[in-house]
This record gives structure tokens, C-alpha cells and sequence, in this order.
């Protein structure tokens, strides 16, 4: 199956805006089969389905995993056109 070279990762905050996190496909699989995704730092890690259902990796030790509200496809990044 052909899975999407990105998605955005929204996240509720406590302010006015939602926290928003590109994460790219990688060359991992998680436990339940699926691509891991990964943010530029390598912090932010996630397993997404096909059906954009999400679950969040531990990247390091004491780490507390949010759930995004949301997992959106992205298409691939452009040349020149930013990460979004």
C-alpha cells in the first residue's frame, strides 16, 4: 500500500491556535505494522494507519505522549516552497 509522505499532527493547546507538527514517512514499521512517522528533530514519532488513525512513539525516556485531534495527509514537499 502507498501511504503519504507526510501528515500534519494537530494538537489541542491551551491557546488560541492548535499546535501543529509535520512529521515525514520513514523506512520504520511500528507494532501494529504500520509506517512510522517522524518530526525533522526525530522528537515527535508516530504510527499512522490508512485510515489516519495515530499512535504516538516514545522518542527518549520520560517522554509524555499527546494524542492529536488530527492526523492530515500532506502531499510531497515542493523545492522552494517551505515545509508546508
Amino acid at each position: 500500500m502507498d501511504y503519504p509522505e507526510r501528515y500534519e499532527l494537530i494538537f489541542q493547546a491551551g491557546g488560541a491556535e492548535d499546535d501543529v507538527v509535520v512529521v515525514h514517512l520513514t523506512a520504520r514499521s511500528g507494532a501494529g505494522g504500520y509506517p512510522v512517522y517522524e518530526d525533522e528533530t526525530g522528537i515527535v514519532r508516530a504510527e499512522i494507519s490508512e485510515r489516519s488513525e495515530v499512535r504516538m512513539l516514545a522518542s527518549g525516556g520520560h517522554q509524555v505522549l499527546g494524542t492529536p485531534l488530527l492526523a492530515r495527509p500532506l502531499g510531497p514537499r515542493t523545492a522552494g516552497h517551505g515545509t508546508g
